[in-house]
């Protein structure tokens, strides 16, 4: 069998670089993108290269930007053709009431966490389409469905990834590519990283689990959905402890 390609998109640090991880030890050439944090991109690529020997490359820029994505699949398909399984995990948080959110705000977590999924999609398919096979796998939330109080705008992205994902299934399902959603709960990575220790106990509390998930349980959960049957398709496949 030939040597599976995986694109992660927000692969610095957290679930996004405990996937890349998980696909790394297990053989797959990893692409690890992420907008900003090069020097941490470039330390995840270092600690595949030490510890799994798998084959890395780092494809960075802003993964809401159109131009940016298609220089990315650029570089790619100059390495490899392109990417047999795309993983939409790129995204921000905002914490605060609607009514303060500005503009720029607004259109700020839209690209990031929604255009993001749309762009990558639209440059990986034509690949997958021409070999009738591949995978794409969206990160998401509980709030997209739930939704959260004061994230109302992460909480529309995270339902748009959905129903994006739920309609692109049913798009590529003649073409042998699944699409699936991870809608994670609370997840223990730098964007709860503001919480007091007050709210994580409050919040722990609430979760059936008693506990927040892990980025390395998150991955596991990932790289499983990638090599699941094909006939798993158009899901939002949730873990988050029992919370909801």
């Amino acid at each position: 069998m030939s040597m599976q390609n995986v694109l992660i998109t927000g692969a610095s640090r957290g679930v996004g670089k405990s996937t890349a991880l998980a696909f790394a030890s297990r053989g797959f050439r990893v692409f690890l993108n992420c907008k900003s944090s090069l020097a941490d991109l470039a330390e995840v690529k270092k600690e595949i290269q030490d510890t799994c020997g798998a084959p890395c490359h780092l494809v960075p820029g802003d993964a809401g930007d159109p131009q940016a994505v298609r220089q990315i699949f650029k570089e790619i398909r100059e390495i490899c053709g392109g990417v047999d399984i795309l993983i939409n995990n790129a995204g921000i948080s905002h914490i605060g009431l609607l009514m303060d959110m500005t503009d720029a705000q607004w259109d700020g977590i839209l690209s990031a966490n929604l255009s993001s999924v749309f762009y990558c999609c639209r440059e990986a398919i034509p690949y997958m389409v021409s070999r009738h096979s591949g995978r794409i796998i969206n990160i998401s939330s509980m709030w997209g469905s739930a939704g959260a109080s004061c994230e109302a705008a992460y909480s529309a992205t995270k339902a748009g990834v959905d129903g994006l994902t739920k309609a692109l299934a049913k798009e590529l399902a003649p073409s042998g590519i699944p699409v699936n959603a991870i809608a994670l709960g609370v997840i223990d990575t730098r964007m709860n990283a503001q919480l007091s220790s007050e709210e994580r106990e409050a919040l722990c509390q609430e979760i059936p689990a008693g506990r927040f998930g892990t980025p390395e349980e998150a991955a596991e959960l990932i790289y499983q959905t990638a090599l699941s049957p094909s006939y798993l398709t158009g899901q939002i496949i949730r873990m988050d402890g029992g919370f909801l």
